[in-house]
């Protein structure tokens, strides 16, 4: 069992059916495997009985099992900005509610957890979507890590575990899917170390992404062009990544300190 803290969250839009599933499971997992948690579900705006089976989960889960509601939706930047702020322990994991993923993973990614990792990441092993969804995210994938000097596998991988001092650290804007191209490229320029992990990835269940959208898509064309600007344009620092998930140019003893001392500071879909 671990002795470290995690907060587990979860953005979930019109995921009523795939809830309780996602969240017994979870609790079984984290109670195997870690001392100190919570867990905490955004529900962004949904319109279906996402609210009514969280009010229930509530109540079978107890304190544990935190929810935060926007009355209106915010994207699924917002919902993974609402996450962060929300989270109290000093790892953050999270994954969408949609159920894609498995979280059975997860104790793998925190086996990895030591001085120095800052970002545990997934990468799909093999993607279990239509094949438009699939050609059109290998295709935005490959242009967001060359546009913006990318180098981690898989951007769109929403399977994360991040240590909370980074997350303090950093100020994330988007609101669109474009949130985890932001997130990526800051966590790589702050030269922490980030180790990748392959993962399964699933077919919906339930529901239907929100992204493949004609105006989520020029939502997204949008911001990832201001992005640009800002990140790459009026940005002269380089992430330094070897491939073998550590950086260059900094010390590890460097990478310690900052990692670990960190600055206290404190719409869907994207995916």
């Amino acid at each position: 069992m671990y002795d470290f803290s995690l907060s587990v969250f979860f953005p979930a839009y019109n995921d009523a059916p795939s809830l309780p599933g996602l969240i017994s499971k979870t609790f079984h997992v984290l109670e195997t495997w870690v001392r100190d948690f919570e867990v905490i579900v955004v529900n962004d705006g949904s319109f279906d009985d996402t609210g009514e089976v969280l009010a229930r989960l509530q109540t079978e889960f107890g304190p544990r099992l935190r929810v935060v509601t926007h009355e209106v939706n915010r994207g699924y930047g917002g919902a993974l900005r609402t996450g962060f702020a929300t989270a109290t322990k000093e790892w953050v994991f999270y994954t969408d509610g949609d159920a894609q993923y498995d979280v059975d993973e997860l104790p793998g990614f925190l086996h990895r957890v030591r001085a120095g990792v800052g970002l545990v990441n997934g990468f799909k092993l093999s993607r279990n979507d239509p094949w438009h969804r699939i050609w059109i995210g290998k295709t935005y994938n490959a242009f967001a890590r060359a546009l913006f000097r990318i180098r981690l596998t898989d951007i769109d991988c929403d399977y994360r575990l991040i240590r909370r001092t980074l997350l303090n650290n950093i100020e994330l804007t988007s609101t669109s899917g474009t949130i985890c191209v932001e997130l990526v490229r800051k966590l790589e320029l702050s030269n922490c170390e980030i180790v990748e992990i392959g993962v399964n990835h699933y077919p919906r269940l339930h529901g239907r992404s929100q992204f493949f959208r004609v105006k989520s898509l020029l939502n997204t064309l949008m911001q990832l062009i201001r992005l640009y600007v800002r990140l790459v344009l009026l940005t002269r620092d380089e992430p330094r990544t070897d491939r073998s998930g550590g950086h260059a140019g900094q010390g590890v003893e460097d990478v310690r300190r900052d990692v670990l001392v960190g600055v206290a500071h404190e719409d869907r879909f994207g995916h």
